[in-house]
């Protein structure tokens, strides 16, 4: 009975490793110099891989040190590992918490009218181990969540004033600290803010 007719027609139990030996008994050497180069050129290809360093960050949002715009001096503990604010589950870890942030705005920020500058501003930066901030970024969306450009002397006012929080809490333990993305997204009508988010 030719190989193949005895895999279409289902064979006994076992009849596809059946099918696997005759398969390769029919083919002799030829499956075996397949699945050597098959083999080898996976192996190949997977230390290609491993050599070869992906322009990607490793995670979504991630943001890495740009010596256009970012202090030199600011350094991050540990590059590879900078966790998300919500890692901790403490909400936002500022001395005062949110009402401190809201009071040292209301205090410094003077807002003027700038008809059409509506939306939401979200000024992103990192925490380091020692509470320090640096590597900011700042995004700007119009009401209706479509990227807009603030006025450039309203982000320098709201991005200077972001800069000059002195009470982030360190992340992690004592044994532990760690370093940790936050953000700050400022509400916006008309150039005069309106609510500090988060």
């Amino acid at each position: 009975m030719p190989i193949f007719d005895f895999y279409s027609r289902g064979g006994r139990k076992g009849s596809q490793s059946n099918f696997a030996v005759r398969l390769c008994v029919f083919c002799g050497l030829n499956c075996t110099c397949y699945f050597i180069i098959v083999l080898a050129a996976s192996l190949y290809s997977c230390a290609q891989s491993t050599n070869e360093k992906s322009g990607y960050l490793d995670h979504v949002g991630d943001t890495k040190f740009n010596i256009e715009i970012d202090d030199p001096t600011f350094k991050v503990c540990d590059e590879g590992r900078v966790f998300q604010y919500y890692n901790f589950s403490k909400g936002l870890q500022y001395k005062g918490e949110k009402p401190a942030i809201d009071r040292s705005f209301k205090d410094k920020f003077i807002s003027k009218t700038l008809s059409g500058e509506s939306g939401f501003l979200t000024i992103r930066f990192v925490v380091n181990c020692k509470g320090q901030t640096g590597w900011f970024r700042v995004q700007g969306m119009n009401n209706d969540f479509k990227e807009k450009k603030f006025n450039q002397a309203l982000v320098d006012g709201l991005l200077k004033l972001t800069k000059e929080l002195d009470g982030w809490i360190i992340g992690g333990d004592e044994k532990n600290k760690v370093d940790y993305y936050q953000y700050l997204t400022f509400k916006l009508l008309d150039g005069n803010l309106i609510e500090i988010m988060p």
